[in-house]
């Protein structure tokens, strides 16, 4: 766990474990967090920052290592996404080296890091750059000319942006220093909510998708940038979790030689459109509203950028100016402009991933999923084609509601009638602006 000033990590640890996600397995297993054992640690430092008697410990006990620290932040700056998700290999495979008890090294890279490629196989492809080239590039070069846009892009090259470049390298990573260590890779395409556990719903950011879900629930976000017909590829996040601890048992049973790849994607397997999840992410919206909706949830996708932007400029900047403005003379701090703008630079991060369609193979999974008991099926479930997408958006939703805004499930009745009164007064306002528009016609061409 990362260090904070003024808290001792295993006060940082008890208050990660009173997490409501863990009751279940408190009530089946009491013993079972008192096992969890923390250490300092910050994968940004050198050794990751952990003290030598730490280290010392892993070295004699640690068995099994799941490495899924990393900056999943699309625009990062380039020299801080290699730091911690190029860098940070090295550093772990150092340490694995060490470990005298390794059974298994299960990395966590994304589905996303061979976008030049449509159909992408379950394999580290080796042309995606020298990883040491550019840690000693960024040694060597002042930050700010590696950030600038212009060498950023130049040096990505077809990658959209610094994370799928960075993951790419980490993988290159693993096959040029990883030795004999018995590694894996997990690539999870889009991460969402979870779908049965720890809680059906659970999630706790606004990444990806969720920031859409978050912004159409509140009735902020009126128009996205996308192609409804393209495959919207979602996993749950419950999914990898269990193919990572499947993989781990798969590689620490049965050693390889070569570094196997699990490509977890789901539309191979049960696909969604991004116009499927429209459809159905406005209906639960609906259903399940959120407190005080600043506006009646609506909206639609564009498949036009121009489009898009124009709408954005209309339904998004100018409202927030005039709400800002409003709260200005009303005395009140404005924060509409830069939720927008904020809002925005989310939207512009995920338009390369609504836009485009991969397809991944998944062979590997299937195996494994064949290789497992039926018991183990059930406890460590990563197939997706039993999952109800409405069912799941419904899900979705009221996590966002519960986890992401912290609003409890008992107030739905109220953000009922509060989102009703929202959608007459858009009636109004629109029968308001039609009349005048009306009249605004009827002056000037008759």
């Amino acid at each position: 766990i990362r260090p904070k000033k003024g808290i001792d990590t295993i006060v940082r640890l008890e208050e990660l474990m009173s997490a409501k996600i863990f009751d279940k397995l408190k009530e089946s297993s009491p013993d079972v967090i008192s096992r969890v054992e923390a250490i300092n640690g910050d994968i940004t430092e050198p050794s990751f920052g952990i003290r030598k008697e730490d280290e010392q410990k892993m070295i004699e006990e640690v068995s099994v290592v799941f490495h899924s620290a990393a900056t999943i932040k699309f625009d990062e700056d380039l020299t801080k996404a290699v730091n911690l998700n190029v860098v940070a290999v090295f550093t772990m495979i150092e340490i694995c080296k060490k470990m005298k008890k390794l059974q298994a090294l299960v990395h966590v890279s994304t589905a996303y890091c061979n976008t030049q490629y449509k159909h992408i196989s379950e394999e580290i492809y080796q042309t995606n750059g020298d990883p040491v080239g550019i840690i000693e590039l960024c040694k060597r070069t002042d930050p700010a000319v590696l950030n600038s846009p212009k060498m950023t892009a130049q040096i990505i090259g077809n990658k959209p942006n610094t994370y799928t470049f960075t993951k790419a390298l980490g993988e290159s990573a693993l096959v040029t220093e990883g030795g004999c260590l018995p590694i894996v890779v997990i690539r999870p395409s889009i991460v969402v909510a979870a779908w049965r556990e720890p809680l059906p719903g659970w999630l706790e950011n606004l990444n990806g998708p969720t920031g859409i879900v978050a912004g159409a629930g509140k009735g902020v976000l009126r128009t996205v940038y996308c192609k409804r017909e393209k495959i919207a590829d979602l996993v749950p996040v419950d999914i990898p979790i269990n193919l990572a601890i499947a993989a781990a048992w798969k590689i620490a049973s049965q050693p390889s030689n070569a570094i196997p790849v699990y490509n977890c994607t789901s539309g191979s397997i049960n696909p969604i459109r991004w116009g499927q999840l429209e459809t159905m992410g406005m209906a639960s919206i609906r259903k399940y509203p959120m407190e005080n909706v600043v506006w009646y949830p609506g909206g639609s996708y564009k498949e036009s950028a121009t489009i898009n932007k124009i709408c954005q400029v209309t339904l998004h900047s100018l409202p927030a100016y005039l709400m800002d403005t409003m709260a200005y003379m009303m005395g009140k701090k404005p924060v509409m402009i830069r939720v927008v703008e904020k809002m925005h630079k989310a939207q512009k991060a995920i338009e390369y991933f609504a836009t485009n369609e991969w397809a991944w193979s998944t062979d590997n999974v299937e195996k494994l999923n064949m290789e497992l008991t039926e018991v183990d099926r059930q406890t460590f479930n990563f197939d997706l084609s039993a999952l109800s997408w409405p069912d799941f958006i419904d899900d979705y939703v009221k996590g966002t509601r519960q986890f992401v805004f912290k609003e409890d499930l008992a107030t739905l009745d109220q953000a009922r009638r509060h989102s009703d009164k929202m959608f007459w007064i858009e009636k109004c306002l629109q029968i308001l602006l039609f009349i005048v528009f009306g009249k605004l016609f009827t002056w000037l061409f008759c």
